[in-house]
């Protein structure tokens, strides 16, 4: 079932169809994003801030996000187990 999610300002991706989340700091993600933003593959979802965030889909498309990686992935997991929870389990421990 589909799950879409928001990726910041707004914007929602439908997390059935992200293959990757990574940091855009290194050199090999730079050309990539560049390469795709070139060819016309690159969907910019930072509202004019700082890329933080870059996902990878299955259609070769290469979304760019503001928000962090980390803060992506815990909104992609499983339902109920978010950052905040897993926080708090770690105080209970």
């Amino acid at each position: 079932m589909s799950k879409f999610v928001n990726i910041g300002f707004g914007n929602v991706v439908n997390t059935d169809r992200i293959v990757a989340v990574v940091s855009p700091d290194s050199a090999p993600i730079k050309r990539l994003v560049q390469n795709a933003r070139e060819s016309g593959r690159v969907i910019d979802a930072t509202q004019g801030r700082k890329t933080k965030g870059v996902l990878f889909t299955e259609s070769d498309s290469i979304i760019l996000s503001a928000l962090l990686p980390e803060t992506l992935a815990a909104r992609f997991g499983p339902p109920g187990k978010d950052a905040m929870s897993r926080e708090e389990d770690e105080d209970e421990e």
